[in-house]
């Protein structure tokens, strides 16, 4: 069964609470390397493709790597990461913004652990 990375984090730090570095660097490099497969899959489509939703794709144009700050979105997330690779944006920004933002997810989810 499935269970959201969240609550996998938070079971983990109640158990183990003394691990929260650990843990969550754990946590946001999977998380991020499921985001940046994403944006991959994103850079492999080819560019007449429309099967990215037209505001996903105009949002990301306005704010650019930015808006990957977003990725732990449930449902927006991976169309964020999907059309920053489409739209062929600077992959180690967007990696350092997908990672951003998953790590401060992951903070406060180990915060309310606590």
């Amino acid at each position: 069964m499935p269970v959201p990375s969240e609550f996998a984090l938070f079971a983990y730090l109640k158990a183990e609470p003394q691990s929260l570095s650990s843990a969550l660097i754990a946590a946001t490099a999977g998380n991020t390397l499921g985001g940046v497969s994403s944006y991959w899959i994103g850079r492999l489509l080819p560019q007449r493709a429309n099967t990215i939703s037209a505001n996903v794709m105009q949002r990301v144009k306005r704010f650019g790597s930015l808006i990957l700050l977003l990725a732990w979105l449930p449902w927006i997330g991976d169309p964020l990461c999907v059309a920053a690779g489409w739209l062929k944006l600077n992959p180690w920004q967007c990696a350092l913004f997908i990672a951003s933002g998953k790590l401060v997810r992951y903070y406060f989810v180990a915060l309310s652990a606590k």
